[in-house]
């Protein structure tokens, strides 16, 4: 996911947003991503006044929730790899954003003995997904 920010970075140079920060983490090289990225990130977010939360933190947790349901909703991610995300990310321990998630990921799984299709439960997280969406807590 580290190269997925570099990625954004780039774009948003592209997009005509800039600052020193940026441009450092628009740089950083993709095989380095997941060492070099935790360090410049917030940084790159204050150069363009964008929120940035403590790693680990109920708001980080709640960002990548809503950041992989948008994904979802944009047709870049398969509903069933947030479901799955949310499973190895939350298990039964769950976020209170993603457990809804975690109960659609163990439907994919019983899926074979039910009458309930692949079909009807990616809507089902999609739908889930459009919620996280909606229920967004930044301003």
């Amino acid at each position: 996911m580290a190269v997925d920010v570099v990625d954004a970075a780039c774009d948003a140079l592209v997009a005509g947003l800039d600052g020193p920060s940026l441009r450092i983490l628009a740089g950083v090289s993709r095989r380095h991503a997941d060492e070099e990225v935790p360090e410049i990130v917030e940084a790159a977010l204050r150069d363009v006044d964008l929120p940035s939360h403590p790693r680990a933190s109920q708001d980080a947790e709640e960002a990548a929730i809503r950041v992989l349901a948008a994904r979802v909703l944009a047709g870049l991610l398969a509903p069933c790899g947030l479901t799955g995300w949310a499973f190895l990310r939350y298990g039964h321990d769950t976020q209170p954003l993603a457990e809804r998630l975690v109960e659609l990921d163990e439907l994919y799984e019983l899926v074979e003995h039910s009458e309930t299709t692949h079909g009807e439960i990616d809507a089902d997280v999609r739908a889930e997904a459009r919620r996280i969406v909606q229920t967004s807590s930044l301003p």
